[in-house]
């Protein structure tokens, strides 16, 4: 667990990660027996760049327990609909992956857990909810590594909160701050929650509001403060809203009242007692030893205990 105020606390979005070095590395990589085994290796080599260049005190694999919340699904039906696989394909609640990678999701599991690197996953949550408690209980400064712009709404430069957004591989990374947030959408980190809400997200099967899009729904916010304060002006004659915005607006009024709880990541779930604590040395030498030698995880593997070690 954390131990001081100055410890770096490094959160990553594992599932975003994998995705990332499954297309990023060849699958002619692969186990002695030739099962595929890109994105282990590619995430091994993603952790190793990352704890050489940024030097964290504390990092946690963050997982998907539940890719598709039961409770977010109630509010917004269509909420990730577009992602269920067909039921004789996948199942009837169950994420459509390539093939060959959803055998080495348990596979990097082991690894990570023989390593000693702190692996979370909360039944009921996504990982972007598991960063958002983390953060929100964080005393120290916090970075954030994901593909996924959903989780700028965490950044906080008060709180020394940032994400690092991979732009190439992990070398190249967009460090995001509120300087960033505003040059970028005209809005800080709490103001990006309202504004991808606002806007809508297809990826996510989140409408949002006909007809505002990204730069309505900042000039919105900027005039108005925040989704509260916009959808008070709809109430208020005087308000500086057009006939088409007051309209969609009120539309909107029932997607508006639910998608706020849908749209902001959780930061208030019961996370497991684990110890946060970068390893020095595996946790598990015969375990990650056997699982070197059958997964053929070779230099990547090796370079990252190295890196652990130094």
């Amino acid at each position: 667990m954390m131990r001081k105020v100055t410890r770096r606390l490094m959160l990553l979005d594992t599932a975003s990660l994998y995705f990332r070095a499954y297309f990023g590395v060849p699958d002619s990589v692969r186990a002695p027996d030739g099962t595929p085994v890109n994105a282990v290796r590619g995430l091994l080599e993603f952790i190793d760049r990352l704890v050489r260049d940024h030097h964290p005190d504390d990092l946690v694999a963050c997982m998907d327990a539940d890719w598709r919340p039961h409770w977010r699904v109630e509010l917004i039906p269509s909420y990730k609909a577009h992602r269920v696989a067909e039921e004789h394909e996948a199942g009837p609640d169950e994420e459509e992956v390539p093939d060959t990678l959803s055998p080495q999701v348990p596979v990097i599991e082991d690894v990570l857990d023989a390593l000693g690197i702190a692996r979370v996953g909360v039944e009921g949550y996504e990982a972007d909810d598991v960063i958002g408690t983390f953060t929100a209980r964080a005393v120290g400064p916090v970075d954030i590594v994901t593909g996924d712009r959903d989780l700028y709404q965490l950044v906080d430069d008060a709180r020394r909160v940032r994400v690092l957004y991979p732009l190439k591989g992990v070398g190249t990374l967009q460090f995001a701050d509120e300087a960033f947030l505003r040059e970028k959408y005209g809005v800080d980190g709490r103001g990006y929650a309202d504004l991808a809400l606002l806007r809508g997200d297809p990826s996510d099967g989140l409408p949002g509001v006909p007809g505002v899009g990204e730069k309505t729904a900042a000039k919105l916010l900027a005039e108005f403060g925040d989704l509260a304060g916009i959808m008070a002006a709809v109430d208020d004659p005087k308000a500086k809203l057009s006939p088409a915005q007051r309209r969609r607006l009120e539309e909107a009024r029932p997607y508006v009242a639910v998608a706020a709880r849908v749209v902001r990541v959780a930061d208030d779930v019961p996370l497991p007692q684990v110890d946060t604590a970068l390893p020095h040395a595996p946790r598990d030498p015969a375990a990650l030893e056997a699982l070197a030698t059958h997964w053929g995880l070779g230099g990547s593997l090796q370079r990252l205990i190295t890196t652990l070690g130094a």
